[in-house]
């Protein structure tokens, strides 16, 4: 997985700058002070905000996303990318500067966002025997 998440990647944002963004949950509307998982995987990450998920009196839930902005290069964010990998976080999104690209990568793939389709075509075709048996290659 490491290795198409890199290899991906690289086609995307060779030499670019990148916000790197992840999430963190809990039942309250602001972080919580204390370290969250997210610290382990995304060093340097500063709060950005938090959104309501669910404001069922009782069941709140709020998804507070930490952001950080790096220079893409093959491995900066190996740490991430493998906890993504190994399912023990969640929610991860690698987008371009101009915010017209976006990896958002789980644990058995990733689902990539493009300017337009003829770059999504292009990169299918470039990584057609990834695809499953699909008819929509899903």
């Amino acid at each position: 997985m490491l290795s198409r998440y890199n290899t991906v990647l690289e086609e995307l944002f060779a030499g670019q700058d990148v916000y790197v963004i992840t999430p963190d949950w809990n039942d309250h509307p602001v972080p919580d002070p204390r370290p969250a998982d997210h610290e382990r995987w995304h060093p340097g990450a500063r709060f950005w905000t938090s959104v309501c998920r669910c404001d069922d009196p009782g069941y709140e839930v709020y998804t507070h996303l930490y952001v950080s902005r790096v220079r893409w290069e093959v491995g900066c964010v190996d740490v991430l990318l493998r906890a993504v990998a190994d399912d023990r976080t969640a929610g991860v999104m690698i987008i371009d500067a101009m915010m017209r690209r976006v990896h958002h990568p789980y644990d058995g793939g990733a689902d990539v966002l493009l300017a337009d389709r003829d770059e999504r075509d292009r990169m299918r075709e470039r990584h057609r025997d990834w695809l499953s048996a699909h008819p929509l290659g899903l």
